[in-house]
């Protein structure tokens, strides 16, 4: 009997039982003699063992009870060989006392790898024009969505909307036209593959995907949410947190600042989303303030007067007639202006505005003889008839003809 019959015989044997399972009727009258059922399990067995699947196999039989010794090369073929016995005509049990051989066959396992790795290839070969028919669907995907982009960008334009919204307009697309194109390539790789067991699978794995990439789904969603309808775009100035600069580009999953020093910042949606944004250039015009001192014996009026010319003559002040001087507060060595002006609303603006106008203003004031003080300090000596200084010929000052060294200074 050769290994390819065994093998047929062996899938032809019902699911296992139990080893010490008995027959469903035992019967009373004897109708196969032991030695019969012995000599013809033997004969199968020394086949087996030709075929390499037992060693050193050997039947004993008792009232219809088999017992089975020996060696079996793997535990698939010591189940085979309890389950021909069992199948074998007036067999009340068996009892499968065949071990398992535990040593490494290098040659064995040599000839499985090279086996599977046949299949493999073999698999690979019949599958590659299918494979290759996937490759160029999704080469076309990806020029089809280049040419969706460049048309949405095309028709977008043509309506006037805004940059954020043609953007998340144009990524919805383009995201649209991949998984569309992904389905197709997965059903053309895999014909037992449907769209609908495609989607089946996504869907019972969306909650383990959503759990374990929540930051990232977040951030989509954020997002979507900026650019369908928030108060700033790219070209826009905006601070968040520590962040302030230019938005460059604004993503599904970020959104891409460059900062006022040059560095290039990389936010998540998420963070923008649920913190505070400062949008500096939302309107074109911002309001820069200043504060300018006097010296008290300044006339108010007057000096107040020549700051509001000094900032009206400034080019970078935008509305003349806003500017706005006030008076705010007695400062411990002058009296303190409050100037107000618009100006452009980038930073740049700001800086080119703020330093014009100071210069201006410094100007002014010395050639209108207006003092601008810096602080003073006053010093006054309960009894001044007893201090005395003199100072030597290095030019440092001592202290003389003084009555009383404790007196307080």
């Amino acid at each position: 009997m050769t290994s390819a019959s065994l093998g047929q015989e062996a899938a032809e044997e019902e699911p296992v039982l139990e080893s010490n399972a008995p027959v469903d009727t035992v019967a009373v009258t004897d109708i196969v003699d032991d030695e019969a059922i012995r000599k013809r399990l033997s004969r199968i067995y020394s086949s087996a063992t030709e075929a390499g699947w037992l060693q050193g196999a050997e039947v004993q039989i008792s009232n219809g009870i088999v017992t089975l010794q020996g060696q079996a090369d793997t535990e698939e073929h010591r189940q085979w060989a309890e389950n021909v016995a069992r199948k074998t005509e007036d067999v009340v049990a068996v009892i499968n006392e065949l071990s398992v051989d535990s040593a490494v066959d290098l040659e064995s396992t040599r000839d499985v790898v090279s086996n599977s790795l046949g299949s493999l290839w073999t698999d690979f070969l019949k599958r590659s024009p299918l494979l290759l028919a996937a490759l160029l669907i999704v080469v076309i995907t990806s020029l089809l969505s280049k040419g969706v982009s460049w048309v949405t960008h095309r028709v977008l334009d043509r309506r006037g909307m805004r940059v954020s919204l043609k953007d998340l307009i144009n990524q919805m697309a383009s995201i649209a036209i991949w998984i569309v194109g992904l389905l197709v390539a997965t059903v053309v790789a895999f014909p037992g593959m449907t769209p609908s067991k495609a989607l089946t699978v996504l869907g019972l794995g969306s909650v383990a995907i959503g759990f374990a990439f929540k930051d990232i789904f977040e951030n989509f969603f954020a997002g979507v949410l900026i650019l369908w309808n928030y108060p700033f775009d790219r070209g826009d100035f905006i601070t968040c947190e520590e962040v302030t600069g230019e938005v460059k580009q604004v993503t599904i999953r970020n959104t891409i600042i460059r900062r006022l020093d040059g560095e290039l910042a990389v936010v998540p949606n998420a963070t923008l989303f649920k913190n505070n944004v400062d949008v500096l250039t939302s309107q074109p015009q911002r309001r820069v303030r200043i504060i300018c001192g006097v010296a008290y014996d300044e006339d108010v009026d007057a000096s107040r007067e020549v700051i509001l010319k000094a900032v009206q003559s400034c080019d970078s002040v935008q509305g003349k007639r806003t500017v706005e001087v006030f008076a705010q507060e007695f400062a411990s060595s002058s009296i303190n202006f409050e100037v107000a002006w618009w100006t452009g609303s980038k930073p740049v603006d700001l800086r080119r505005s703020r330093d014009e106008v100071v210069a201006s203003i410094k100007r002014e004031l010395d050639a209108a003889g207006i003092e601008i003080p810096f602080p003073y300090r006053t010093l006054t000596f309960k009894k001044p008839e007893h201090l005395g200084f003199r100072c030597d010929t290095s030019g440092q000052a001592d202290s003389a003809n003084m009555d009383n060294e404790g007196d307080d200074v």
